[in-house]
């Protein structure tokens, strides 16, 4: 049985989500055949590079692109011909995928060099992934870099990383490179709700918006999640995925945020003590509190980043959030929340976790 991740990854480029900016241009390079032959893919996990990569072999080597002038236009593989489906099962030969994080020496680079030089065997191009670029060794870098100095006409290379900076100047100067972002949360949900619909899963709002959030901008981690959770075969309830996950959800993390906010201590240190008992990880719950505090402080000093905060928040977070600003008074809040980052500080590594938490609290609402 297929994974949600691979079920659900995207066969064409409209299906895409959260990149339209490369999306543009790869299909423009797709109608008038200007690919690259050197790609370099960055951004967080989870935001598609991997995928992009294999929808770009599929676009070089696709039989009907090749040759319907006015099926071209459209910038898409056909997802039909021969060498379409031989990629999506991933039985293309001619698409060599590498894990550079496994793979890190001059002799798996000096073996690709070794492949470049062939021809294809079925397809018109050979596509090279090489995934992680950035964990090669300064070898291994050197021989990559001769091979994109001359690569032969039939060759196309794909480097994807999370770390840019790591990748050397001279590498990144020869390819076309492409900052893929971090998806917001709406279009996370969005996603997490059309697989529910298809695939007839019960998942409350609240449990998807949770997953959503837990996923932080990674699509994969939020469907492989939404995988693990829905395996219980059951109707999955907000209260499942905090169990799962050992988080909490925004409301109580709001609840908590409420009472801070308002100077209530024997509030917040009952509510702190029922989370302590109901087991969920105090050290995660800090640090959602000082995100909510943080964007709290932020909303009340600059109204205008509401329009941000409405790619990483559901409207009713957002009205919460926006309601909570109002109790914000700067010098004190200030305090409680540089107290709430000197715990977490602490929390980290003590094995009473509530207690540097409590004491936060406890020394700026008494």
């Amino acid at each position: 049985m297929l994974a949600i991740y691979r079920k659900y990854r995207p066969k064409n480029l409209g299906e895409l989500l959260g990149q339209e900016h490369i999306v543009e241009i790869l299909k423009n390079a797709a109608r008038q055949d200007k690919f690259s032959h050197a790609y370099l893919f960055f951004g967080p996990r989870g935001s598609g590079k991997t995928t992009t990569a294999r929808l770009i072999a599929k676009l070089v080597n696709c039989e009907k692109r090749q040759n319907d002038k006015k099926f071209k236009e459209q910038g898409e593989p056909c997802n039909d011909c021969s060498a379409c489906k031989a990629i999506d099962s991933g039985h293309g030969l001619d698409v060599i995928e590498i894990d550079a994080a496994t793979n890190t020496g001059v002799d798996e680079i000096r073996n690709l060099q070794e492949g470049v030089r062939l021809s294809p065997t079925s397809f018109k191009y050979k596509v090279f992934i090489i995934d992680e670029v950035h964990m090669l060794s300064k070898a291994a870098f050197n021989a990559l870099l001769k091979t994109l100095e001359e690569p032969p006409a039939h060759a196309i290379f794909i480097l994807a990383t999370t770390e840019y900076e790591k990748v050397p100047a001279t590498i990144s100067s020869r390819t076309q490179r492409f900052h893929f972002r971090k998806l917001a949360l709406t279009e996370i949900i969005k996603k997490l709700n059309s697989i529910v619909k298809s695939e007839k899963l019960k998942v409350s709002d609240e449990a998807l918006e949770l997953i959503a959030a837990l996923a932080e901008g990674s699509l994969r981690d939020a469907e492989s999640l939404l995988d693990q959770i829905t395996s219980l075969d059951q109707s999955v309830e907000l209260k499942d995925v905090e169990r799962i996950a050992g988080k909490i959800g925004y409301k109580k993390t709001a609840k908590l945020a409420e009472y801070l906010l308002k100077g209530n201590l024997e509030e917040s240190l009952n509510y702190l003590n029922e989370i302590d008992q109901d087991g969920y990880n105090l050290i995660q719950l800090n640090k959602d509190l000082i995100h909510y505090l943080r964007r709290a402080l932020t909303l009340k000093m600059d109204p205008k980043i509401e329009e941000i905060y409405k790619k990483e928040l559901t409207k009713d977070e957002l009205e919460h959030l926006k309601s909570h600003s109002t109790l914000l008074k700067e010098d004190k809040h200030i305090a409680i929340l540089k107290s709430l980052i000197r715990a977490y500080s602490e929390m980290r590594y003590s094995p009473f976790a509530i207690v540097p938490l409590e004491v936060a609290i406890i020394e700026n609402l008494k």
